[in-house]
C-alpha cells in the first residue's frame, strides 16, 4: 500500500470532513466493504459519510421505513447519507424522459453533498466517473482496478495487495486515514419489524432450530446441483436440525426443486433483504455457494460450509468466520460468467458437504463466532 497523500491531519484540518464511499453493487461486494467503512467511521466519528449504491441493496446500509439521511441509529447504523442510483433500470429506458430527471435529480443531491474525498472500492468505469461527479477534489481508488480504464480518473492510486477482497477494501480506506486501522466487523441495520416478521414466519412453520441452505448463484458454473441441496437437506433433518432454503429474485425454481427433492426435510422462503438479515442472524449454519447470502452469513460470524467452482476462495472465501471450504482441484479459477456447471464444483458429494455440516453443527457456540 503507498502512503497517504492525504493523511488524517491533513483531512482534518479541512473542518468537517465529508466522505463518499462508492460501492454500488452486488450484495456480497457491498457486504465486503462493510468493514472497509466501520473503520472510516472510527477513524472520524464526525465526520458525514455517504454511501452511493444501488437502489436494490439499499437495505444493507438503512431499513426501508428509515429515512435516508440524518442521524445514525442503529437502523441507519454506519453512514450519515444513503445516494441511490438504479443503473439497470435506467438502461431500459433512456429514451424516456422521466428516466433522465430521475437521473438528473440524483446526480445532483450527489453534488449538493459537497464531499471533501471519494473513494471508489467497485473499481469499474461507471463507478469512476460517478465518484468524479460526485465533486469530490480528492478520489481515492485502487492502483490496478477491476476495469483498468477506470484509474484513469483517480486522484489517489492504492496498491492494495490482501489476499482477500476485505482486506483490500481495508487498505484503501487506511491510505485515506493514513495508517494502518484494525479490522473491524462489518455492520448491519437493525430492523426490528423485519424480524418479527421473520420470526412469525418461523414461529408459524415450527421451525426454531434451521440450517440456511442457498442453491441460487450468479452463474450456472457457480451452482452446485440443486436436487444435492434436497438430499443434503434430508441428512441435516437426521441430525435433528431443520433446513431453510433461502431465495431471491428469479431462483423460485431452484428452491422447488430442491424443496421437492428434500422429501418434507426443507422448506423454500423467500425474504427481502431486511429480513434475510434477520434469518441469518438467527441461523446454527449456512451452506451454500460463492453468493451475496454467503458472505452475509459469514460477516455476521454464522458458520459456513462454502462450496466453489471457478472462484478464488482465498479472494472471496469466507472472512473470520468458523468455515470449511469445498473446492475441488479440477475447478480453474476463472471469472467467466459460464452458463454450465464447473465440473470441480460437481465433483463435490453430498457426503463430503454432510460430514462437513457435522463437524461444524458439533462445535460448540462459543467457537463458531470467531473474530
Amino acid at each position: 500500500m503507498t502512503s497517504a497523500d492525504a493523511p488524517q491531519s491533513a483531512l482534518q484540518s479541512r473542518g468537517h470532513l465529508r466522505i463518499l464511499i462508492v460501492r454500488l453493487s452486488s450484495m456480497g461486494d457491498v457486504v465486503h466493504a462493510l468493514p472497509a467503512a466501520a473503520a472510516l467511521r472510527n477513524a472520524f466519528p464526525n465526520a458525514t459519510i455517504g454511501w452511493l449504491i444501488e437502489e436494490r441493496w439499499a437495505e444493507l446500509l438503512c431499513t426501508l421505513p428509515t429515512p435516508r439521511c440524518g442521524k445514525r441509529s442503529p437502523q441507519r447504523p454506519l453512514v450519515d447519507i444513503v445516494h441511490t442510483v438504479n443503473l439497470k433500470r435506467w438502461r431500459r429506458s433512456l429514451l424516456e424522459s422521466q428516466t433522465w430527471e430521475r437521473i438528473a435529480a440524483c446526480l445532483s443531491d450527489l453534488r449538493a453533498a459537497h464531499y471533501d474525498v471519494a473513494i471508489d472500492l467497485q473499481g469499474a468505469i461507471r463507478s469512476a466517473i460517478l465518484s468524479r461527479w460526485s465533486g469530490a477534489p480528492v478520489l481515492y481508488g485502487a492502483s490496478r482496478p477491476r476495469e483498468i480504464p477506470a484509474s484513469l480518473w483517480y486522484t489517489k492510486k492504492v496498491v492494495a495487495n490482501g489476499a482477500h477482497v476485505i482486506e483490500q477494501y481495508c487498505e484503501l480506506v487506511d491510505a485515506l486515514i493514513g495508517h494502518k486501522t484494525p479490522r473491524l466487523d462489518a455492520v448491519f441495520p437493525c430492523d426490528p419489524i423485519a424480524t418479527e416478521i421473520v420470526k412469525n414466519k418461523l414461529r408459524k412453520q415450527g421451525i426454531a432450530d434451521f440450517v440456511m441452505l442457498n442453491p441460487g448463484a450468479g452463474w450456472g458454473a457457480k451452482q452446485w446441483p440443486v436436487e444435492r441441496y434436497g438430499q443434503l437437506a434430508q441428512r441435516l433433518a437426521g441430525q435433528g436440525v431443520r433446513s431453510i432454503i433461502n431465495f431471491g429474485p428469479n431462483e423460485e425454481t431452484l428452491a422447488r426443486e430442491a424443496e421437492a427433492a428434500s422429501a418434507g426435510m426443507a422448506l423454500a422462503m423467500s425474504f427481502s433483504i431486511g429480513e434475510l438479515i434477520a434469518l441469518t442472524r438467527q441461523a446454527r449454519l449456512f451452506i451454500g455457494g460463492d453468493t451475496g447470502p454467503m458472505h452475509l452469513a459469514a460477516a455476521m460470524h454464522i458458520p459456513v460450509v462454502a462450496l466453489f467452482g471457478p472462484t478464488d476462495p482465498a479472494r472471496n472465501g469466507p472472512f473470520r468466520t468458523n468455515s470449511i471450504i469445498l473446492r475441488n482441484p479440477k475447478s480453474p479459477t476463472s471469472l467467466t460468467h459460464r452458463h454450465e456447471p464447473d465440473p470441480g464444483l460437481l465433483e463435490i458429494t453430498v457426503d463430503q458437504v454432510a460430514e462437513a455440516a457435522h463437524q461444524l453443527l458439533e462445535t460448540p457456540q462459543a467457537e463458531k463466532r470467531l473474530g
